[in-house]
C-alpha cells in the first residue's frame, strides 16, 4: 500500500499563477481555494472559499484542522487575472489586506496545540517597491508604492505578514517578491499593453477583437522612455521557487523568510521589450499625454490597462536577487532556469492547450 501524500492548500488556485502551479505539485495531495473552480483536469480538492469575507476564517481553520496540511500556499488576490479590477480599492483591500490577515489567523488557530502547518508562503509584489526602480532593490529597501490602491494595499499586506509572522506557532514563513510574472497566456499591464490586445470589457473591444486588430503601445516622446530597464520571472521558475520551499528539510535560522525573485541575466531594456513583441509604438506628449490615451482607452472599455499603472509603465523596475540566488545555492539555475529575454520571449508564443496541464516539473 503506498504513502498517503502529505498535505498542502493553495489559496487563488483559480488564478493565473495558482493554475500552473499544479502541475509542480504533484507529489502532495492538493486542496485549492477560490472563489471559483480553476480550468484544469490535474487531481485536485477544491473548496469554494471567498478570504474577503470574514467567515471564511473559521472554515479555513476547520479545514486546516481535518487536513492538517504540512504547508499553504498564499497567492493572494492576483491583480493580473482577467477580471478583475485593481481600481476598485474596496474590493481588493477585502482580499489583500483582510483575506491575508486571515489565512494567517486560521493558521495560528489551528497550529495553537499541535503544529500542523509548517510553511507558509506567500506571494507579495514588486511593486510594493515603488514605479522607478532605477537601483536594484534588496529585500531591505524602503517601500515606496505609487498612489495606486491595489500597490498600496500590497505594502499594507506585507505588514500584515511581518506582523503576525511570529505567531503562526513552529509555521515557517516565506514571503516572495516576484518580479512581473510572464509566460505563454499569462497577463499583466506591461505584457497586455505591449500585446496590443484590446482586452477591455467594452463593444468597441470586441469589435476590434473580432477583426483582429491590435492597439498601439504608447510611450512619451523622449529617448529616455525607451532605455528604462525591465525585467521578468517565468511563471514556471515561480512555480519551481514554491515546490522548492514547500520540499525543503532544513531548518529556517529565522522565523521569517523575504526574498526576491526575478530571472536571470540582464534586465531588457522597453525598446528591446517592444521589438520583441513586435509592438506598434506611438508617441504622446509627456505624461499627461500618456495619461489621456490610458484613460481614454479605460474609459472606453478598449484596454484593460488602468491608468493607474502608468507609473509603473514609464519607470525601471529592477531587483536585487543575491539573496535568492545564495538560499538557493546550487540549485539556482535548476530552479530559475529562464533569462528575462528568454521568460519575455516565452509570453509572444501561442497558447498550447495542453500547456497549463503539461507536467512542466522535469523542465
Amino acid at each position: 500500500m503506498s504513502e498517503a501524500k502529505p498535505a498542502v492548500i493553495v489559496t487563488g488556485v483559480a488564478g493565473q499563477i495558482g493554475v500552473r502551479l499544479l502541475p509542480f505539485l504533484s507529489l502532495y495531495d492538493v486542496t485549492g481555494i477560490d472563489s471559483v473552480p480553476p480550468a484544469t483536469d490535474l487531481p485536485l480538492r477544491f473548496e469554494s472559499l471567498d478570504l474577503a469575507k470574514e467567515e471564511s476564517c473559521m472554515q479555513l481553520t476547520s479545514m486546516i484542522q481535518e487536513l492538517k496540511p504540512i504547508g499553504v500556499v498564499h497567492l493572494a488576490f492576483d491583480p493580473n487575472s482577467p477580471g478583475h479590477n485593481v481600481t476598485d480599492a474596496d474590493s481588493t483591500w477585502h482580499s489583500s489586506v483582510a483575506g491575508t490577515a486571515r489565512v494567517m489567523e486560521a493558521i495560528t488557530e489551528a497550529n495553537r496545540d499541535v503544529h500542523v502547518v509548517e510553511k507558509f508562503i506567500y506571494q507579495s509584489n514588486v511593486l510594493v517597491y515603488g514605479p522607478d526602480i532605477s537601483e536594484p532593490a534588496n529585500e531591505d529597501s524602503p517601500l515606496a508604492a505609487a498612489d495606486f490602491p491595489f500597490a498600496l494595499q500590497q505594502m499594507e499586506a506585507d505588514q500584515v505578514v511581518k506582523q503576525r509572522a511570529p505567531a503562526l506557532r513552529g509555521c515557517s514563513v516565506f514571503m516572495l517578491r516576484p518580479q512581473l510574472v510572464v509566460g505563454t497566456g499569462l497577463h499583466n499591464y506591461l505584457l497586455d499593453a505591449l500585446r496590443g490586445a484590446p482586452q477591455g470589457d467594452g463593444k468597441r473591444a470586441q469589435r476590434l477583437r473580432d477583426k483582429g486588430e491590435r492597439i498601439s503601445y504608447v510611450l512619451p516622446y523622449g529617448n529616455d522612455y525607451l532605455q528604462k530597464r525591465k525585467q521578468f520571472l517565468h511563471v514556471d521558475d515561480m512555480a519551481r521557487l514554491v515546490a522548492y520551499l514547500l520540499a525543503r528539510t532544513e531548518p529556517e535560522s529565522q522565523r521569517l523568510t523575504l526574498l526576491n525573485a526575478s530571472s536571470r541575466g540582464d534586465a531588457l531594456t522597453v525598446e528591446q521589450c517592444v521589438k520583441a513583441a513586435q509592438a506598434t509604438l506611438k508617441r504622446a506628449p509627456g505624461k499627461l499625454g500618456l495619461e489621456k490615451v490610458l484613460q481614454y482607452r479605460w474609459n472606453a472599455g478598449i484596454s484593460s490597462v488602468a491608468p493607474e499603472f502608468l507609473p509603473y509603465i514609464i519607470g525601471d523596475s529592477l531587483l536585487n536577487t543575491d539573496r535568492l540566488q545564495k538560499f538557493l545555492g546550487a540549485d539556482y539555475e535548476k530552479v530559475i532556469n529562464y533569462t528575462n529575454a528568454e521568460a519575455f520571449a516565452d509570453s509572444f508564443m501561442p497558447l498550447k492547450e495542453d500547456s497549463v496541464q503539461s507536467s512542466l516539473a522535469e523542465k
